[in-house]
């Protein structure tokens, strides 16, 4: 039997990602619109990196840095819900610059769970935004990934889809938030 070589190579660890708990509906950071991002370091991309994780454990497609207790503008996309690692897409400062079309789909908040309206989107939009170097890109969405551009740059302005939803239905769902708090299962 042949002796094992050891190797004095050492591989750099990857660091423990972190999994945010999501803010909930009633919290002042998500009604409040986001700082913009001036720095573009290590610790901005370890905050991407621990969203995406947060993300996919709370089984979304996007997240906003508010929902996470952050207000600044960052959010992450993945429509796949982490099923192809090449769409990921990481949004810092973004706007859209164009939309066009529209689609009326059913849509749900990860900040307020278990409830779902319908809300009229663009079908396609074009966003302007900064990578995580700090450069800035384009990117056309169409459906769910246009959908997901629009709910998750919403959330850095301050906005919920619940403010997308007619008056009865946006009280109807607060009056239920409202009886689920007093009973602490919010």
């Amino acid at each position: 039997m042949a002796a094992v070589k050891e190797t004095t190579a050492t591989a750099t660890p990857t660091p423990a990602r972190k999994i945010y708990p999501v803010v909930k509906y009633g919290d002042p950071v998500l009604e409040r619109p986001g700082a913009v991002v001036k720095e573009f370091d290590a610790e901005l991309q370890a905050l991407a990196e621990d969203m995406f994780v947060s993300m996919y454990a709370a089984q979304g497609v996007g997240l906003a840095a508010p929902q996470i207790g952050k207000s600044m503008r960052l959010a992450v996309v993945d429509v796949t819900t982490g099923k192809n690692p090449e769409a990921k897409i990481v949004l810092v400062n973004p706007e859209i610059i164009h939309a066009e079309g529209e689609a009326r789909e059913e849509e749900g908040c990860l900040s307020i769970p278990g409830f779902r309206g319908y809300v009229i989107r663009p079908q396609f939009v074009t966003v302007r935004a900064q990578n995580l170097k700090g450069e800035t890109f384009e990117i056309r969405g169409e459906n769910l990934l246009a959908r997901a551009f629009c709910h998750e740059i919403d959330h850095l302005n301050g906005i919920l889809f619940l403010q997308h939803l007619s008056m009865l239905k946006r009280d109807l769902i607060k009056r239920k938030i409202k009886k689920l708090r007093k009973e602490g299962e919010w």
